[in-house]
């Protein structure tokens, strides 16, 4: 098939810093056949092209940017498109979908994805024009945060261009550093979890700035427009996107915290007292000024707000839900528009917020139980609810300035690893990424849904809250969540590799097959799902992961729970352990997590069998 006359660009750019080089290649008809395309296409190549125990921050390490067969095509909610890279802060593969404009503007150059290997000698920017791409000198723009580099880099190039940048996090390579695509009042997107900016800034590369021209195809026009129809209705007929299209997911705060699921006080608690005003009515009535949606999205889920930020009107995108658990409920901070001047920070900086939010979760717990003393903290009063704290620790952090600010960049495995004192029974992190907004104990399949997600501690992988609030899967009982964990990560992984917004309630594989030319059917993509998260356990087993690592806190099996709504609910290692086994024979690997060269081949991944 020629994927010229499909959806696919059929074009990989290839960029090596190290020596100045661009160069393209083709894309075998069999990879987008087997693996779709953003989250697939990224991690075959990454496991292809980087050899086993490899740095992150080496020049070797690659960073990839990669679009799904849908990005572009007018598809609904299709415009996202994915980072992938080894994470300098787990070690282990990473992959962020963002939002926004940046990732039609990848396919309209010409490109499926975009490869970036090496290391300049010095500070750079990318400019990609179609078939122009130009390594330029970016002495000028480093030091500059993310919205004055956007501004900068535009006057360089074209005032059009979708500009991804790191901040000071990443130049200084704080292990959580983001990358921002475009400004905030622009419904911008960002790369966060992992550290897909400090690999950025391991290279010297600044900025990268991308505009297309070409037009983008679908194999079978008429069906993909009868498939995109039917899309709509789905999204339109849907009783909850108009919640949804209202209140974005800081909808969530609310139930979350009524059902004592959202993280309080560094994951002591599930819920927090007096914390009206950090829910989306408040928000929206208060700080809302417009609606945002990304290209060819109908749900308009963003919300653009306005505060005050170091005596100036700063526009946020949000807060959504995971920065309102992270830097709000989970230390003890009330007020959204402290939340709100929290989040500004962390993006202007260039700092993935959910791992901020933990971090300084658990450094106010250390403060509060006296394992760091008050002389330690150089002049700060850190404790749960004191935002001006916060916001002075999301600088450091960002500038790693001080020891402490220092420590809390590596993030919180490795501060509590430092600190010690106990202090690693309350760090909130799994295989080294920190927890995002969901309580375990209180949300038994988001205990096994973090445990076993291929980047660490992930909600996005196997989302399993609302099913079990809603009744469709028993809550505090380990019954049937391995199988729904399970199917749950294959159908993920297959539609983040398409790639279509996570919020789209919508029929996919008409669309998927009259966009590629390919004829799936139901079976195949979902087949398609497990085979790609197939061939990343075996890149994080390559690594060293294996059951040991498949685990949650000591605090999670060791505390119950104190609130109203989950009294005395806890998870033992027991009903964990069982939970795992089964999901481990479910998925056809072995007792210790390493897939069998039998599933292996069943999947047609016999050239991964050398891995394990």
């Amino acid at each position: 098939m020629n994927v010229y006359l499909t959806s696919y660009m059929g074009s990989v750019l290839d960029i090596d810093l190290s020596h100045d080089k661009v160069s393209t290649y083709r894309v075998d008809d069999k990879v987008f056949r087997m693996f779709i395309g953003g989250k697939g296409l990224g991690a075959k190549i990454l496991i292809d092209n980087l050899k086993g125990g490899v740095s992150p921050l080496s020049p070797e390490n690659l960073l990839i940017i990669a679009t799904g067969p849908l990005t572009g095509t007018g598809a609904p909610t299709s415009n996202k498109f994915v980072v992938i890279t080894k994470s300098p802060l787990t070690g282990l593969f990473t992959d962020c979908h963002v939002g926004g404009s940046a990732g039609q503007e990848v396919k309209k150059a010409g490109y499926d994805a975009i490869v970036i290997r090496g290391k300049a000698q010095h500070p750079v920017y990318l400019w990609v024009d179609d078939d122009s791409v130009e390594i330029r000198d970016a002495s000028k723009l480093w030091g500059l945060t993310v919205s004055k580099t956007v501004d900068a880099v535009r006057a360089l190039t074209d005032p059009k261009a979708r500009v991804g940048t790191i901040g000071p996090a990443g130049e200084r390579l704080v292990k959580y550093a983001c990358i921002v695509f475009d400004k905030e009042e622009e419904r911008n997107g960002i790369a966060a979890r992992g550290g897909p900016g400090t690999v950025m800034g391991s290279k010297n590369l600044k900025a990268i700035a991308i505009k297309g021209t070409r037009k983008i195809g679908v194999a079978d026009r008429d069906r993909f427009q009868k498939a995109v129809l039917e899309a709509i209705k789905s999204i339109n007929e849907n009783p909850f996107i108009p919640l949804r299209r209202k209140y974005g997911t800081a909808y969530w705060v609310k139930p979350m915290n009524e059902h004592a699921i959202i993280p309080s006080l560094n994951f002591q608690r599930g819920s927090l007292e007096g914390a009206e005003k950090l829910y989306a009515d408040y928000m929206r009535d208060t700080y809302v000024v417009r609606d945002m949606a990304c290209p060819n999205c109908l749900i308009a889920c963003s919300k653009l707000s306005k505060v005050t930020v170091d005596g100036e009107e700063k526009y946020v995108r949000g807060p959504e839900y995971e920065t309102v658990a992270l830097l709000g409920t989970n230390n003890g901070i009330k007020d959204i528009s402290e939340v709100a001047r929290a989040v500004y920070l962390c993006n202007e900086l260039g700092l993935d917020a959910i791992s901020t939010g933990n971090v300084v979760g658990w450094v106010m717990e250390c403060c509060e139980r006296g394992i760091i003393k008050s002389d330690e903290c150089e002049g700060l009063n850190i404790k749960f609810g004191n935002s001006e704290a916060q916001r002075e620790l999301i600088k450091r952090i960002a500038f790693r300035e001080g020891w402490l600010g220092n420590l809390l960049a590596e993030g919180v495995a490795r501060a509590s690893e430092v600190i010690n004192k106990g202090s690693e029974r309350f760090a909130m992190h799994v295989k080294r990424l920190e927890i995002p907004g969901y309580e375990p104990r209180s949300s038994n399949g988001m205990a096994l849904a973090y445990a076993t997600a291929d980047r660490g501690a992930c909600h996005q992988r196997a989302w399993t809250t609302r099913a079990e609030i809603e009744g469709r899967i028993p809550r505090f009982s380990i019954q049937g969540k391995a199988k729904f964990v399970k199917e749950v990560q294959d159908e993920r992984a297959a539609a983040f590799s398409l790639v279509i917004c996570d919020f789209a309630p919508i029929p996919i594989v008409d669309m998927l097959s009259s966009a590629t030319g390919f004829d799936y059917t139901v079976e195949e993509y979902l087949r398609c799902g497990e085979r790609i998260w197939n061939l990343i356990r075996v890149f994080n087993c390559r690594e060293g992961i294996s059951r040991r690592d498949d685990t949650l806190p000591p605090r999670i099996f060791e505390e119950p729970l104190p609130d109203e709504a989950a009294k005395g609910v806890t998870l033992t290692r027991e009903q964990f352990n069982k939970m795992l086994d089964e999901y481990y024979e479910l998925r056809g690997w072995d007792s210790n997590g390493i897939p069998t060269k039998e599933k292996l081949r069943e999947l047609d991944l016999d050239d991964l069998t050398t891995y394990i």
